[in-house]
């Protein structure tokens, strides 16, 4: 339908997007702070590192060592944040090359090609980055976000099913299954699972941004603020709610354009 591939579109800009991001945190490299896309993500990671510093830094290092994983890992890292993620996956690739069979850095390869939109690639590429015999949830549930952007929704709820058996009430997982109900837009169901991540004690801020996306794409503006806004300062709250405002809107506008155009038959894509 035309209304849900707007939908997807203005999705893919904010929360697919984040629920990329939340997925192989602890898989590639400690603390991962890039949340493309979330509500006042870009200011939480600028307080954690200068990942222009860190590109100069590790960049430095690759040249001088590109058979060194874990350099290869920051530098990547450090050029998803700054969003060289052509570039990113170059790095990842060559790094994959030179150490075959290194099971983090194809972790991180495959996460930036999903970073970079290469959706299929990163599925591919994630399923050589685990065995069956020694699954690991993280890298299953960006398996998920992969094939959601591909539109094989379904398929990625399997995913998330099977990250959830390992990591019972994983908020971000289940942060990305209410994200996947979104683009079929089920909000009924996807608002019922982000609430589940919501009362995690291992929630955060992301789990909170998508959550208020999804009430307030229902109609229910006043209690989306009042999500984005809570326990946080009053400048970075209402930097949110501008936010969030501004993706509501862009939503509004592409569904009125959507019944704006003469003879267009809703139920295609």
């Amino acid at each position: 339908m035309r209304q849900q591939s707007c939908l997807a579109r203005l999705l893919a800009s904010a929360a697919v997007t984040a629920m990329l991001a939340t997925g192989l945190g602890g898989c590639q490299t400690a603390g991962m702070p890039d949340i493309t896309g979330s509500l006042g993500a870009k200011a939480k990671a600028n307080l954690e590192s200068d990942p222009h510093r860190d590109a100069e830094v590790y960049g430095e290092r690759f040249r001088a060592n590109p058979k060194d994983p874990d350099v290869a890992l920051k530098y990547g890292q450090a050029l998803r944040a700054i969003g060289q993620r052509a570039q990113a996956v170059a790095v990842l690739e060559r790094a994959a090359i030179l150490n075959p069979g290194n099971k983090a850095v194809l972790a991180g390869w495959g996460r930036a090609l999903a970073d970079n939109g290469q959706s299929q690639q990163a599925f591919d590429v994630l399923g050589r980055a685990h065995t069956p015999a020694n699954p690991d949830w993280r890298i299953l549930s960006v398996q998920g976000t992969a094939l959601d952007k591909l539109g094989r929704h379904d398929d990625a709820r399997r995913y998330y099913a099977s990250a959830l058996r390992i990591m019972p009430d994983e908020p971000s997982v289940l942060s990305n299954l209410g994200m996947s109900y979104v683009l079929t837009k089920d909000l009924a169901k996807a608002e019922e699972v982000l609430r589940r991540a919501y009362v995690s004690a291992r929630a955060d801020s992301r789990i909170r941004q998508n959550l208020a996306l999804v009430v307030g794409l229902q109609g229910r503006f006043d209690e989306a603020e009042s999500i984005v806004k809570a326990d946080l300062p009053a400048d970075e709250a209402e930097a949110n709610v501008a936010y969030l405002k501004q993706m509501l809107g862009r939503s509004a506008n592409a569904r009125s354009g959507a019944a704006d155009v003469p003879g267009q038959d809703s139920r295609r894509s």
